[in-house]
């Protein structure tokens, strides 16, 4: 699947984003940056109009359709602005000016931030929140009952920070279901029909910074209001098919290597899943194994399988983890300030030879330190 890092004087990168890319997508594109086969230009030169890009916007698009399953009801949107665009933009186009509520479950950092921005637009209510045991947990989804008429129900299905994990699709009756999936998605199948919008920013699973899928049903851009801002209104993006200003075109490019990628390597989404629970078995069974030396932060049935998140006894034991991994290629394993301790993000494109490099590290560190 992949050279040795080695070969190639690369790092184990665990970064939570932008995160590791395909070492065959990177060398694709190192291949074809100084002229794309057939266009004697760069990438970075041509026109976002231009058939050689509208013909990589159209198979990027049809990728993610095969991969997902997607009908042809919703549509394939490639915007900017990132996870925190969409923080505001959905509110603005499924909230504003309706009297129906939006509920939100805060499950983490990045729903929170999400909840905060679309109190500024309309009525907000929070359906449950983890603030009390800092977002180490999933809510029983059984006791909670939302309004039926809500505009639309908001959640993130993997919280970076945390490493906490929905590992199933989420649904309540008919109320629209709009999720933030920007560090999961194509690690597993979707029902996408129980989605009325899915987003996703791709510099943690997908892609490189700079683009933001969002998938929607097409019944709800006849909700979005009439007086929001050009580049703020769905439907004008939908319209011109991602091209309503200038296509962020080098990140759609590898998006659509990275998917090329996948259904090269894996074939579908259930291997993929396979190969991410393969990798997030091997920490956590280093975690659970050196139980009172390796805390994990989620509670065991809510642990992400893109981010492994957990503390050592004390500050100076995780000094010394990071000083003496970063030693062995094993990079950019600070977890984040909020939570502390180590957090390693194992997104699709980290290869099974890191992780369990970094796992041999953690037990070899425990015998040592223990």
């Amino acid at each position: 699947m992949y050279l040795s890092n080695s070969e190639n004087g690369r790092v184990y990168n665990f970064s939570a984003g932008p995160a590791t890319l395909p070492l065959p997508v990177l060398k694709q594109i190192e291949q074809e940056l100084i002229s794309l086969p057939g266009v004697g230009s760069s990438i970075l030169e041509i026109s976002h109009r231009g058939k050689a890009f509208i013909s990589i916007l159209e198979e990027t698009q049809e990728h993610l359709r095969q991969l997902l399953s997607i009908p042809t009801n919703y549509k394939i949107l490639f915007l900017q602005g990132g996870g925190r665009l969409q923080f505001s933009m959905i509110p603005m186009n499924f909230l504003k000016g309706r009297s129906e509520e939006a509920e939100y479950l805060v499950t983490g950092t990045w729903g929170k931030l999400a909840a905060e921005q679309a109190k500024m637009q309309g009525p907000v209510n929070i359906l449950y929140n983890g603030k009390d045991h800092n977002y180490s947990q999933l809510p029983d989804l059984a006791s909670l009952s939302p309004n039926p008429n809500a505009s639309y129900l908001h959640y993130t299905s993997n919280e970076t920070i945390q490493g906490i994990q929905f590992s199933d699709d989420l649904q309540f009756g008919d109320i629209p279901m709009i999720c933030d999936a920007s560090s999961d998605i194509l690690h597993r199948s979707l029902d996408i029909q129980k989605y009325g919008l899915i987003y996703a920013c791709a510099q943690k699973n997908i892609g490189p910074a700079g683009v933001t899928l969002v998938i929607v049903r097409e019944d709800l851009l006849d909700k979005v209001p009439n007086d929001l801002p050009c580049y703020l209104d769905y439907r004008n993006h939908a319209e011109h098919n991602s091209m309503y200003n200038t296509s962020p075109t080098f990140p759609i490019y590898v998006v659509n290597l990275v998917c090329r990628w996948l259904q090269k390597t894996f074939g579908d989404l259930e291997s993929v899943h396979k190969f991410s629970q393969q990798k997030a078995a091997l920490l956590y069974e280093q975690i659970d194994t050196c139980k009172g030396f390796y805390t994990g932060h989620a509670r065991t049935s809510d642990r992400s399988l893109m981010n492994v998140v957990f503390r050592l006894p004390n500050e100076e034991l995780t000094t010394l983890f990071l000083q003496q991994a970063a030693d062995q290629n094993l990079t950019n394993l600070a977890g984040h300030r909020s939570v502390g301790g180590i957090r390693a993000s194992i997104y699709n494109a980290m290869p099974l030879a890191g992780v369990q490099e970094l796992a041999k590290f953690m037990a070899n560190f425990y015998k040592k330190n223990s």
